[in-house]
């Protein structure tokens, strides 16, 4: 989806506010929903997902599954907004070894599951909304010695709020960040 294009600093692939936020992705909601809202502590639109089963209920990126996303870029940023419910989310990778590597990240596993496909592994987040990321790079090279190529598969479950999911060549400074990939939260007057 990305390979023949340039990849440097950011690049988002999801942004609740954009005017088609799930263009490039496809959703299931069995006994669930995925919808657009308004978030009352962002006062902003954000992708809001929910339901019983997380597994039923999900965003996956790209749309169609013959295709990969192909984004190099090593590092993951999900800005979302924990709802106190079951949550998770997947990346599957491509590694040097040309191994397809599944990384799942969920609030409800308590300890990191590691066998030749994939890695679960434990999530906590604070109450609110967070800034999610991850450094693939380190991740495929701790897990398997083996180095990063390419993201090929993002998928997003329920339950969650979501404003923006982007890669990025390095961890960026809050002053170098633009302003739409940054998650502002709520001053208090006085």
């Amino acid at each position: 989806m990305f390979r023949y294009k340039f990849q440097c600093g950011f690049l988002s692939i999801l942004y609740g506010s954009g005017s088609k936020p799930l263009l490039i992705w496809r959703s299931s909601s069995q006994n669930g929903f995925v919808r657009r809202i308004t978030d009352e502590h962002l006062n902003s639109l954000v992708m809001d997902l929910g339901g019983a089963n997380p597994s039923t209920t999900y965003i996956t990126c790209p749309a169609d599954p013959r295709d990969v996303l192909a984004v190099h870029l090593p590092f993951l940023t999900l800005l979302v907004k924990n709802m106190k419910k079951l949550f998770l989310f997947e990346i599957e990778v491509l590694d040097s070894t040309n191994v397809r590597r599944r990384f799942k990240a969920s609030n409800f596993q308590s300890y990191t599951d590691l066998n030749f496909f994939s890695c679960t592994m434990p999530m906590c987040m604070e109450e609110g909304w967070n800034q999610v990321q991850f450094n693939l790079a380190d991740f495929v090279q701790k897990a398997y010695k083996t180095r990063y190529v390419e993201t090929l598969r993002v998928t997003i479950h329920a339950n969650c709020r979501i404003r923006r999911v982007f890669f990025t060549d390095r961890v960026y400074a809050e002053n170098e960040t633009p302003a739409g990939f940054r998650l502002f939260r709520p001053t208090k007057d006085g």
